[in-house]
């Protein structure tokens, strides 16, 4: 089945698919915040997803997108990441598997055989479930983070 053939092939490479990421977001203009992420951080995080592609397709659940993502969001905001390279990442990380999967497709594979099989579908639908739920997770973190601010500032005041 082409979808287990691709899965393997992705996560027996992502190593691979991993250092190319970072190397694109280190070039990369709109993510010059993500220098404030320590690349070990980054690294590990963006293997795990490329290492765990088939479980997080086929198993995990949204609860389960919406666990992982909501806390990178959160840790991204405390580390002082602006929302728009937060996103900027997530969609740099999967256009980094398109780009892998047309370089890298076996004979007779087509990008628009991926593109009608239900494996588009289901890449697509994790990326962009990663992204509301990082985005969410983000914007909890600046709203409690807001309350404090104002109480310092307050403070200063006083």
């Amino acid at each position: 089945m082409i979808r287990h053939r691709l899965i393997r092939l992705i996560e027996s490479r992502s190593d691979e698919l991993a250092n190319e990421l970072l190397t694109r977001a280190k070039n990369s203009p709109h993510l010059s915040s993500f220098s404030r992420v320590p690349p070990g951080e980054l690294k590990q995080r963006v293997y795990e997803v490329y290492r765990n592609l088939g479980e997080w397709l086929i198993n995990r659940t949204e609860e389960d997108i919406d666990i992982q993502y909501s806390a990178i969001g959160a840790r991204r905001f405390r580390q002082g990441v602006p929302l728009s390279e937060l996103i900027w990442a997530i969609i740099l990380t999967k256009d980094n598997l398109w780009n892998f999967l047309s370089r890298e497709s076996f004979p007779g594979f087509e990008m628009e055989v991926l593109a009608e099989h239900d494996m588009f579908r289901m890449i697509d639908r994790f990326f962009n479930h990663a992204v509301y739920h990082a985005a969410r997770g983000y914007e909890e973190a600046a709203c409690a983070a807001l309350p404090l601010e104002a109480d310092a500032l307050l403070r200063k005041s006083a």
